[in-house]
């Protein structure tokens, strides 16, 4: 079996994820499509947040590879035709590339077991507008929740949402409608400058390679996905591997068997990782790792948060969830990459009324050294400009506040 240091194992997840080395020194016209997508495929998916206190969620992971885009690249991939990456169920909510939809088509099928009861009891509880849902988006897509709701609002078949919740307080329509999503019978054509999906039908979405292959075995299916994992982490534990598209069940547990037995997958002892662990046959070892970047809370790298610790020795929760008081880092709060080590958190949030990124507060980690304030300053510079923001603010909450403030009033 072969042996990898922690800080090996470290590199060769890095290098899966592109994040091991400096990203391009380019103008924010320099990414192209065709290297914008590579990244999306070296990913498989970008996850979907409607959390939008910095940027949108998926826009993010292409930034900390690529640096300054335009992220109009991915709304033209995903919103016209032929479309380079769709929606679907795979980590969560997420975008994937239009060739990995079939391969979650048994998720889409089994949706009493891997939806939601919010999702899967909607034909019991809402049947007969399901069905007038249906027709609305085959005769008008694509069309928002939005539209539909006012629609069946206007004839008398649900009445005004009510405003007493916050957050998942769907109307009837939207349920309708995130049910025939999950279930694959209609699709997000696109986008709208709400964010709001505009739902269609498949043959009016999906591109016609796509659906004109055959359907793929879900045994199969779920090979794909488990492999697609273990390439996209480079390094790591099943748990790890099938965190990546959330596989489980009986069905992981013969993929894996079936990937080790072809030398997809190969074990290897991480030293100080107590853990089964395995590489993915293609995976590299670089030989630095020398990227300085900031990590969305929903980036890859850092989803499976035991995976984190393990490798990089940090402990990381997202906390918009916790109340305020209560938060040990902060709300939106982003780990800062140097090299091959977690250096600090910054809790950030982009003040657009005011065009200012403003540090709500920044912690070292351990791994911090003299010139992590320094370049997390020029990273800051960089994230505002990408924003369109004008400055940076850092407030004095956290131990590498005052010397980040330093830095960029410096600047």
């Amino acid at each position: 079996m072969d042996s990898l240091s922690l800080a090996q194992a470290r590199r060769v997840a890095l290098g899966a994820q592109g994040l091991h080395r400096p990203r391009p020194d380019v103008a924010d016209g320099g990414v192209t499509m065709r290297r914008a997508m590579a990244t999306v495929e070296r990913l498989n998916l970008l996850q979907i947040d409607s959390v939008n206190v910095l940027a949108r969620a998926h826009l993010m992971p292409l930034y900390s590879r690529l640096g300054p885009y335009d992220v109009g690249l991915l709304d033209r991939a995903a919103g016209r035709a032929p479309r380079r990456m769709v929606e679907t169920w795979a980590h969560v909510a997420s975008y994937v590339p239009a060739e990995t939809y079939p391969l979650l088509d048994w998720r889409r099928r089994d949706y009493l077991g891997e939806a939601w009861g919010t999702i899967s009891g909607t034909p019991l509880a809402h049947a007969a507008e399901l069905e007038l849902v249906r027709g609305m988006v085959a005769e008008r897509g694509p069309v928002t929740a939005r539209e539909i709701h006012d629609e069946l609002v206007a004839h008398g078949h649900s009445g005004p949402r009510s405003r007493e919740e916050w957050g998942w307080n769907w109307t009837m329509a939207k349920r309708c409608l995130e049910f025939l999503f999950f279930t694959g019978e209609v699709m997000s054509a696109r986008r709208n400058t709400a964010f709001e999906r505009c739902y269609d039908l498949p043959e009016r979405v999906l591109p016609t390679a796509v659906r004109a292959a055959g359907p793929v075995p879900d045994d199969e299916a779920v090979r794909r996905l488990l492999e697609l994992g273990a390439r996209a982490h480079g390094v790591g534990t099943l748990r790890c591997f099938a965190d990546y598209f959330r596989l489980k069940g009986p069905a992981v547990r013969r993929a894996h068997a079936e990937l080790l037995e072809e030398g997809v997958l190969q074990p290897v002892e991480v030293r100080g990782w107590g853990e089964r662990t395995f590489r993915h046959r293609d995976a590299r070892l670089p030989r630095r790792a020398e990227a300085r970047t900031l990590l969305s809370p929903f980036d890859p790298l850092v989803w499976e948060r035991r995976r984190l610790e393990a490798l990089f020795d940090v402990f990381y929760r997202i906390e918009i969830y916790v109340p305020a008081p209560q938060r040990v880092l902060g709300y939106y709060v982003l780990p800062f990459l140097e090299g091959d080590a977690i250096t600090a958190f910054v809790d950030l949030k982009a003040d657009r009324q005011a065009g200012v990124l403003r540090v709500q507060a920044a912690h070292p980690t351990v791994h911090a050294g003299p010139g992590t304030a320094g370049a997390l300053g020029a990273e800051l510079d960089v994230l505002a400009g990408w924003l369109g923001l004008e400055s940076t603010g850092v407030s004095p909450a956290g131990a590498l506040a005052p010397a980040l403030a330093d830095v960029v009033r410096a600047a």
